[in-house]
């Protein structure tokens, strides 16, 4: 079996290039519309537990890396205006390149017969329209996958014996369902791929960085999952 960390959402990055799009828009990418605050850092303190890690630090309001190509939110309000050529540009140079090279390398494992387990870090708002999400730790994956409901259960059990103050959820606060890098790559990949969403209250997030003792209960948690 083999492990596979992503993480979509690692910053707020615009290129210079397509800075013109976003004037005066410095609070929205600073917030958690333009990336998922202290994401990245979780997924770097995990990736030892790894056998490949890949990651972006684009803003999601350039191009969405964790919507398909037909969703409608691909483009947020500062691209989904821009030129037809432009669009597929930003495809061919930022989205593409990141999707088919962590499918490249789940199709390389897959035909040696061995099995992958995906997981996709994610951080995720407190409160969205006055509505406070009552979570700490959300597990997202598709009821339909055996492996991944598996998964998800030892992974929960795991988390509340290494820090029992945890409120982990599942599919919670999004269905793991929902359009999505892993959802595709479930149809992509029907046997042997298992992909989970590891969301994070963003409650644990300060200046990007992620609260230590709660990234020290997922490592835990995450590392003794893996060898049940």
């Amino acid at each position: 079996m083999k492990i596979l960390l992503t993480c979509e959402h690692g910053g707020n990055e615009i290129p210079l290039e397509y800075q013109k799009y976003f004037k005066n828009a410095g609070n929205v990418l600073n917030s958690h519309r333009g990336y998922d605050p202290s994401a990245l850092n979780l997924f770097c303190f995990l990736k030892d537990l790894a056998d490949v890690g890949h990651y972006s630090t684009t803003s999601r309001l350039l191009i969405e890396l964790n919507r398909s190509l037909h969703h409608p939110k691909l483009f947020s309000e500062f691209t989904k205006n821009i030129s037809s050529e432009e669009k597929n540009s930003l495809v061919d140079l930022f989205y593409l390149p990141y999707r088919n090279s962590v499918e490249a390398w789940i199709s390389e494992i897959l035909e040696k017969g061995e099995k992958v387990i995906h997981v996709s870090v994610h951080s995720f708002s407190p409160e969205v329209d006055g509505i406070v999400r009552n979570a700490d730790v959300g597990l997202l994956f598709d009821p339909s996958k055996t492996e991944e409901k598996k998964f998800c259960k030892i992974l929960k059990k795991q988390l509340l014996l290494a820090r029992p103050q945890f409120k982990v959820r599942f599919n919670y606060p999004y269905l793991g369902k929902a359009d999505g890098f892993t959802t595709y790559l479930r149809k992509k990949f029907p046997h042997n791929y298992a992909g989970i969403e590891l969301e994070i209250n963003q409650n644990f997030s300060d200046k990007n960085q992620m609260d230590v003792a709660l990234k020290d209960g997922i490592f835990l948690a995450l590392k003794n999952s893996l060898k049940i």
